[in-house]
């Protein structure tokens, strides 16, 4: 830790006392942020000027960073990027891959930065990190403007239900802190976030590498009125995560002994308390709570976020995927939904085909019946889909292979998104988000378990197949096998 912030900390403990110090950082918000947009437009290099600028670095780091040999660059300054990018095939590239979080807080909050890569070929990696964090900062090169993969980190964004964005400028020195420059990028941004329907933009002119207009206003930039982004960040409203509803994914039935049975998980949203009316779905059955425990011992009442084990006063069939909820609280029970898919794969998406669905704590299997359309990341047009390949965002139907309890994810974020999962390699193929849940439809074919055994078996050999090739298999001859 630095010499500046070891007085500081001494300076808080003999006025606080150790117990206020830690009440004071315990009480503070928590504001999760994420950085986006196109390659080299500087994500790492502003947040480590941020940890650099709050004196949130050890001496160490910076000493680590001086000694080595691409910690500066060719006018002797810091390079901060080396400061997050910790794999060593980021620091040879100079390329950011994986999301790598970061950590600090100043008087005000506490945050957790998200770093995520701009390269296409790791979008997959940039929608991770947006998908648990409150407020996103875009940034923009001034030399460049709007790229595919601003717009393409714009609509995941906006997708993902993120409200508030602070677009960076970056490189604000290079183009000679140039009014001009800013206005015509801040406008290209406008019409973009209005067609996005995001319902607050901020736009901040910066340099990351020279930190103007990061914790004070820049005098290289005195036609800017703003907030600087730091201060920004520091007074930004939190969102509440979660939904209106109650929502009680079970993780796990635990049964230590004969005497005691409760179905353990975290509160994805809501409120649960001893005594409540509760339906556990998708089997309709209903009981009320008994008991409410965590690690520290029983509870009277349970909110968002915590991690509980629920006892019931009925001896009723919950296992593992199951979900508690209020009695007087709508469910949708279906088969049946529209969601929007960003597809992390390098093979294809193949409508028909069986995928394994993850949702909250239940797996199960699904396909793909019908693409609706894919969205150009260029216009945000809606475009016919034949196929959706690797980083395409589309609309699909999905057909479930057994009624579950659905939610979309506008109106419940923790329990509205999935992820598939190719069911031969294990490998995560897509992200996806309940756009709207649709009427239960049985279907005339069933689909048997030795069909999905078969399913599995052809495609190992014939993967062009999907499931409903499988199921005409008794009344076509196979194709020849591909060399």
């Amino acid at each position: 830790m630095s010499a500046a912030n070891v007085t500081s900390l001494n300076e808080q403990l003999n006025t606080l006392g150790i117990r206020g110090y830690l009440q004071q950082h315990q009480d503070k918000g928590l504001l999760r942020v994420l950085t986006c947009g196109s390659v080299d437009d500087g994500k790492s290099t502003l947040i480590g000027r941020l940890l650099h600028d709050s004196q949130q670095l050890y001496d160490d780091q910076l000493d680590a960073l001086k000694r080595d040999h691409k910690g500066r660059n060719s006018e002797g300054e810091l390079e901060l990027a080396m400061l997050v990018d910790g794999l060593q095939a980021e620091r040879e590239q100079g390329i950011t891959i994986d999301v790598a979080y970061r950590y600090f807080s100043t008087t005000e909050r506490k945050f957790i930065l998200a770093d995520t890569p701009g390269h296409e070929q790791y979008t997959r990696n940039m929608a991770t990190g947006a998908s648990t964090s409150d407020v996103a900062i875009l940034l923009i090169d001034a030399r460049y403007g709007v790229q595919t993969q601003t717009r393409r980190h714009s609509f995941i964004c906006s997708l993902l239900g993120i409200k508030h964005l602070i677009v960076a400028v970056n490189k604000m020195d290079i183009v000679g802190y140039s009014e001009h420059s800013y206005q015509a990028i801040k406008q290209d941004v406008q019409a973009l976030m209005a067609q996005l329907q995001v319902p607050t933009v901020d736009v901040v002119p910066i340099s990351a590498l020279k930190g103007e207009n990061i914790l004070t206003l820049s005098a290289n930039m005195p036609w800017y009125t703003g907030t600087a982004l730091l201060p920004l960040l520091e007074t930004l409203p939190i969102p509440q995560r979660g939904g209106a509803a109650t929502r009680f994914p079970v993780q796990y039935v635990n049964r230590p002994d004969l005497n005691f049975r409760g179905f353990a998980g975290t509160l994805v949203s809501g409120r649960l308390a001893v005594g409540q009316a509760v339906t556990a779905y998708p089997s309709g059955k209903k009981s009320t709570i008994k008991q409410l425990v965590s690690f520290e011992g029983e509870h009277a009442s349970a909110i968002a976020g915590q991690a509980i084990t629920v006892t019931l006063n009925d001896e009723i069939d919950i296992s593992r995927g199951d979900w508690l909820v209020p009695s007087d609280e709508n469910v949708t029970l279906t088969n049946r939904a529209l969601a929007y898919v960003v597809w992390f794969n390098d093979q294809p998406l193949q409508a028909g085909r069986l995928y394994d669905l993850k949702l909250a704590t239940r797996k199960t299997s699904v396909s793909i019946n019908r693409l609706n359309h894919k969205v150009n990341v260029n216009t945000l047009a809606q475009e016919a889909a034949e196929q959706v390949a690797m980083n395409d965002i589309a609309l699909v139907e999905l057909e479930l292979t057994e009624t579950l309890p659905l939610d979309t994810f506008k109106n419940q974020p923790g329990t509205g998104n999935f992820i598939l999962i190719d069911r031969l390699t294990n490998a995560t193929v897509a992200a996806g988000l309940i756009q709207n849940v649709l009427a239960e439809e049985k279907t005339t074919t069933n689909i048997s378990a030795f069909e999905l055994e078969l399913n599995a078996l052809i495609r190992k050999h014939f993967p062009h197949w999907g499931a409903r090739d499988v199921r005409e298999l008794f009344n076509t001859q196979p194709p020849k096998a591909e060399q």
